[in-house]
């Protein structure tokens, strides 16, 4: 796939623009330039926002029905659009196509959905509240918050933008959106989209640029009525830090660190199965990753041997080979991020079960071998600290209480899983998790009618289902005397 020399980084009030910022745009499977694109600055931040403002205006007052249609159009245009975004995510991120479809499929799924919600608001607008007083009388209003700044990271291009950008507009907010300077293209796709989606000038603004040229600025304008922030934990402080100086609202999406608990009576096929899945989908690059594995005694020999073969089994190739299993690492930062935690690991005294090094068929790209680890120390960075990469640790344990210690037993709290034959015990495990979302028995699939976020520090607020919408609404109660 080609691509023009420089892209434009700039759709502010319904028009495209180069800024004065030039982002590099790296295959990761090649080390080959892609494009460049023209990003933005703190002057075009203000500019979106302006517009943004101004769209307001009008579009806060539209209905539930008009908005709804529009995102039926956006939801449409990424259906039409399907195979070559799938391109377009392999070849910015390096995640093989298969998942690339899976996320542009969520996309889809997601607009949707929030359409599907949007439509109903009219109804449900200015409703009765029962009040203990015949003397009064009460109606709610659910309002569009206002402003709205959105911060998306490069492990699901697209995807993270959506579960933000869908419920905002269907909320009737206006939108500033900045997308990773490390994977902007699919988002510059989605936006062409939206442009022809029918949407009012300036509803909808993206902002390419890196985190000090724009994100700072974005979350410190005062004009915005909130940010909402996916990404690490150190940059999400920074973000609610900024936007602390005005009073804004914020929702933030942050780190993992989540486990997989094994119970003695699971099926151990099933089991290393979903351990490959939670800790390598995507080479490792999701806070959800279930990169800490807890086995019982019982299965611990069995499982290691047969997670040892099938990890080691895993093709990692480049994204559109037909039998490529897991991709690259985005860029070479996180590469070698990755490989400095699994050095400072082997230092600590963990063991290399397998993996932990460049694939020998691949010498070029940012590849890594799936890696396990046991005999982590509890208080070693592997173990307590989100890697982002294709890492996974396993540790014994002897009974349940000991499993949900160790499991909860993290400054994170975003997702769960759980292998085991007996249902009451599922559900009892599940419920002493401290996690925003538990898997039974299951990959980790996610739906838009169901919550995403956790607990501690991994989150502030909740994004998908009627939570997500919410999360871009004011509630206004009308009391009226009688």
């Amino acid at each position: 796939m080609t691509f023009p020399t420089t892209l434009d980084g700039l759709y502010i009030n319904g028009q495209w623009s180069a800024g004065r910022e030039h982002l590099r745009v790296i295959n990761p499977a090649t080390e080959a330039l892609l494009t460049t694109v023209i990003g933005g600055d703190e002057r075009a931040v203000a500019q979106a926002v302006s517009a943004a403002t101004e769209a307001f205006k009008s579009w806060s007052q539209t209905t539930g029905a008009e908005r709804g249609a529009i995102l039926r159009n956006i939801a449409n245009g990424v259906r039409n659009g399907r195979e070559h975004l799938m391109t377009l995510q392999s070849s910015n991120n390096g995640k093989p196509l298969f998942e690339a479809a899976i996320d542009v499929d969520d996309v889809i799924a997601t607009f949707e959905y929030y359409a599907e919600l949007a439509e109903g608001l009219d109804a449900q607008q200015d409703s009765n509240v029962p009040l203990p007083s015949d003397d009064f009388s009460a109606r709610l209003r659910r309002e569009p918050c206002g402003v709205v700044g959105l911060i998306v990271p490069w492990n699901f291009p697209m995807v993270t933008t959506a579960w933000k950008l869908a419920p905002a507009l269907a909320a009737g907010c206006c939108v500033v959106l900045k997308p990773s300077e490390v994977t902007p293209l699919p988002e510059l796709e989605l936006a062409a989209i939206m442009a022809e989606s029918g949407l009012p000038n300036g509803v909808f603004n993206l902002v390419c640029g890196t985190g000090l040229a724009v994100g700072a600025p974005l979350s410190a304008d005062p004009r915005l009525a909130k940010i909402s922030f996916t990404g690490s934990n150190a940059v999400g402080v920074q973000v609610m830090q900024r936007a602390a100086e005005t009073v804004k609202g914020v929702s933030l999406e942050l780190g993992g660190k989540s486990s997989l608990l094994v119970l003695a009576d699971a099926d151990i096929d099933l089991a290393v199965e979903l351990a490959c899945g939670g800790a390598f989908f995507n080479a490792g690059q999701m806070c959800s990753a279930t990169s800490r594995v807890l086995v019982a005694e019982a299965l611990e020999e069995q499982f290691l041997i047969r997670l040892q073969k099938r990890a080691q089994a895993i093709r990692v190739a480049d994204p559109f080979d037909p039998e490529v299993e897991m991709g690259a690492l985005v860029n070479q930062a996180q590469y070698q991020r990755v490989l400095g935690h699994i050095d400072r690991g082997l230092s600590a005294g963990a063991k290399l079960l397998c993996g932990g090094h460049r694939p020998e068929h691949l010498p070029r790209g940012y590849f890594l071998q799936p890696t396990v680890f046991t005999d982590v120390p509890l208080d070693s960075a592997l173990w307590c600290e989100e890697i982002f990469g294709p890492v996974l640790c396993v540790r014994s344990f002897s009974s349940e209480t000991e499993a949900i210690a160790l499991a909860n037993d993290s400054q994170f709290g975003l997702v769960a899983s759980v292998v085991t034959r007996d249902v009451e015990t599922a559900d009892c495990v599940a419920n002493a998790l401290q996690a925003g979302l538990v898997w039974l028995n299951a990959p980790q699939v996610i739906f838009p009618q169901a919550a995403w976020g956790g607990y501690k520090q991994s989150s502030i607020g909740r994004e998908l289902g009627p939570w997500g919408l919410a999360a871009f609404q004011e509630i206004k109660h009308v009391i009226r005397a009688v």
